[in-house]
Parts: C-alpha cells; sequence; structure tokens
C-alpha cells in the first residue's frame, strides 16, 4: 500500500498556526474585526431571549385574566356611578376607581401624590399585599382610613398608626403595600398613590367621577369576548361616556412587535459587523498571499500540490475565527459558569 503524498493534516494544522503567528498586527486586528461580529451576535441572541422573557413575565405580572375599562364623559350631564353588582356572566368580579391629585402631609413633610378611591375588592384585582398594617375593607367605607404605597410611605417616613392630612381631612393609615411596580394599564402608579375608600373621595371632591372599571374575566381563552360583554353592559349603564376596554394581551402584542423590531434591527447590524470583520480576514489573507509569492512558487517548484497551498491558507483564516469566536465565548460565558459552580447544594434543590 502507498503512503499519502503531501503533508498529513496536523503538519497543515501546525504550519497555519506559525503563519498567524508571524502575521502580527495583522492578525490581531483581524481577530478583532471578527470578535466584534461574534459579539454582536451573542448580544443579539441575549437581547431577544431577554425581551421575549420579560414579556412573558410582563403579561403574567398584569394579571392574564384582568380587563381595564377607562371611562370618558362626553359633553355636559349629570355623572353616573355604574353598577357593578349585575356584572355579565363572562365577567366575575369589577371594581370602580376614582382619580385625584393631592398634598399629603405627615408632620413637617409633604408629598405630592395620586389619591386612588376605591373598594376593598381592589385588592384582589391587583393581588395586592401589605408589608405593614392590613387592606381596606367593606367596613373603612366610612371612615378616615387610608394605606399607602410603598414608595409614597418611605418619602412621608410614614408607619401604621400615622395620621396624614389630605385636603382639609385627617386620615389614618392603617396599612402600607408591599411594593408593586409599574402597571402599564394603569394611569397610576400605586407605590406613589394613597389608597382610601370610594366613599371617602367626597371630602376631597364634591362630585367625584369614575374613571376606571376594573374586572376579571372567567378565563383567559373568552377574554376578548368578556371584554365586549363589559363594554356594552358599561356602555348601557353609563349612555353619556365613552369607554374603551384594555386588555394585557392587547399591551403584549404591541411589546412582541417592538421586540420583533429590534430584533430585526439587531440582526442587521450584526450581519454588518460579521460582514466587515469576513471582508478583514479576506484582506489580511489577500495581503498575506501579494506578500509570500516567493515561498508560494517555492513549494510549488518542491513537489506542493495547487490544494496543499489552497489547504494551507484556509486553514490560517480558519484559526482567525476560531480564535474569535472563542474568546467572545469564553468572555461571555465566564460569568455564568461562576454563578452555577458557586450555587449552594440548598439552594439549588429548592423549589419555587
Amino acid at each position: 500500500m502507498h503512503e499519502p503524498y503531501g503533508p498529513g493534516w496536523q503538519q497543515r494544522l501546525s504550519e497555519a498556526l506559525d503563519n498567524v503567528r508571524l502575521m502580527g498586527r495583522r492578525a490581531w486586528l483581524a481577530l478583532l474585526g471578527i470578535g466584534i461580529g461574534c459579539a454582536s451576535v451573542a448580544a443579539l441572541l441575549n437581547m431577544g431571549h431577554s425581551a421575549a422573557q420579560h414579556a412573558r413575565q410582563f403579561y403574567e405580572g398584569l394579571g392574564s385574566e384582568l380587563m381595564v375599562a377607562e371611562v370618558q364623559r362626553e359633553g355636559a350631564g349629570p355623572r353616573a356611578e355604574p353598577d357593578l353588582t349585575a356584572m355579565p356572566a363572562s365577567v366575575q368580579a369589577g371594581v370602580a376607581i376614582s382619580l385625584a391629585a393631592a398634598s399629603v402631609r405627615r408632620g413637617g413633610l409633604q408629598q405630592e401624590a395620586m389619591i386612588v378611591g376605591s373598594g376593598a375588592g381592589l385588592a384582589r384585582l391587583l393581588r395586592l399585599g401589605v408589608d405593614e398594617g392590613r387592606l381596606l375593607s367593606g367596613h373603612d367605607d366610612k371612615a378616615t382610613h387610608v394605606v399607602l404605597g410603598s414608595f409614597l410611605a418611605r418619602q412621608l417616613d410614614a408607619k401604621t398608626g400615622d395620621r396624614l392630612q389630605i385636603g382639609g381631612y385627617v386620615y389614618d393609615v392603617v396599612g402600607l403595600l408591599v411594593a408593586t411596580g409599574d402597571n402599564p394599564l394603569l394611569p397610576v402608579m400605586l407605590d406613589q398613590a394613597v389608597w382610601m375608600p370610594l366613599a371617602g373621595m367626597r371630602r376631597l371632591m364634591p362630585t367625584p367621577e369614575v374613571s376606571l372599571i376594573l374586572a376579571l374575566g372567567r378565563d383567559t381563552q373568552s377574554l376578548t369576548l368578556a371584554a365586549d360583554h363589559l363594554s356594552a353592559y358599561l356602555q348601557m349603564q353609563l349612555p353619556r361616556h365613552q369607554v374603551l376596554v384594555r386588555l394585557p394581551s392587547q399591551l403584549l402584542a404591541g411589546m412582541t412587535a417592538q421586540s420583533q423590531m429590534l430584533t430585526w434591527l439587531l440582526a442587521g447590524f450584526a450581519g454588518i459587523a460579521l460582514l466587515l470583520g469576513g471582508i478583514g480576514v479576506m484582506n489580511v489573507m489577500l495581503m498575506t498571499v501579494a506578500e509570500r509569492r516567493r515561498e508560494i512558487g517555492i513549494r510549488l517548484a518542491l513537489g506542493a500540490r495547487a490544494h496543499d497551498i489552497g489547504w494551507s491558507f484556509l486553514l490560517e483564516a480558519v484559526p482567525l475565527g476560531m480564535v474569535s469566536s472563542v474568546t467572545v465565548g469564553v468572555a461571555c460565558g465566564v460569568y455564568p459558569a461562576l454563578a452555577a459552580a458557586r450555587l449552594q447544594p440548598v439552594e439549588a434543590l429548592r423549589e419555587d
């Protein structure tokens, strides 16, 4: 059996690595171009995944069965408050909300805040919890009791049992809410608001007006139908008002569209970066071919075949891309790897 003619793969790879090392600064510039392109692709994948996770968590945080009806009075006419005791069968619960802006004082501290007037059902619909004290109940409707958002409580240095002045009345703080974060479905941040019974809003304004109706559907599958039923019911209850029902899924669809647009934009940037990196490698290799024409001629004269020369230069280009990719991968993977290595057994086995 005849032995194979020409250099083996180990020798070819060794020569390619030696030639890359001898390229010096040009090789490092080519590596930088490829590295930028690889980093762009890695950033694109991470940002796309993070955007999808955020959208999913956002949807779950809003409450997938929540409906928000905005009520706006058109023209002159008497202010009306809808009857929410006979809601459509597709709607399992509803609560009215009235909003007002006022100065809240405690001692020498004063803050401008939104006042949210609503019933005890607000806690169920928005999944509210207290960090201290208690939530409002039906027994508080005629009392001057309020619950503070977490951020406003810190600004006023308030706690349960303190007394606040809002308008011309003094109110007792019966609870402090757990931080809820921003809910884009609502026109107010509860962390920076005061929650009082809806009936208590008459102490701040002579004729408070309901501007929002929060409701829960029976299930997520029939939520669109429930929204139509809720809109028709409220429109019948409030003939001189315009009713607009919003759903979390509508916001999620908007966020998904924005995420897709961002993904395509980043894909374009990453493609351009990779193209520029590839052109940089091609330019370096073309310059190398031009400078090593004498070497190529000598190797051909000594018996090297055309594909041996081709494999030599191709393998030189391949280590340039591989080193860049591996470097970026290691740099991006160090932190997750350390986080996984440092995870304690108790934490790893703990269920959410």
